[in-house]
């Protein structure tokens, strides 16, 4: 089984990456790009074979490691 673990910054939270990101674009000729969200994505290859069993470890795993919880939402996939 396959897991995918999209972590973004909460709304609210300042991301100066994704506003540099925004600002690159812009000096690159991108234009009409108001405003960059940057992340991360990490996928997980699981030996769980039940699929709520595995959406519930791999939320675990978020909420011990992988995300800052205070300052990051984050979405899991199971495939």
């Amino acid at each position: 089984m396959k897991a995918r673990v999209t972590i973004m910054l909460k709304d609210g939270v300042l991301d100066p990456q994704g506003e540099a990101i925004r600002h690159a674009l812009s000096g690159l000729g991108h234009k009409g790009v108001d405003a960059v969200r940057q992340g991360k994505v990490i996928e997980l290859d699981l030996s769980a074979t039940d699929k709520a069993e595995a959406e519930a470890e791999v939320a675990r795993m978020c909420e011990t490691l992988l995300a800052n919880t205070v300052i990051e939402k984050y979405t899991v996939e199971i495939a």
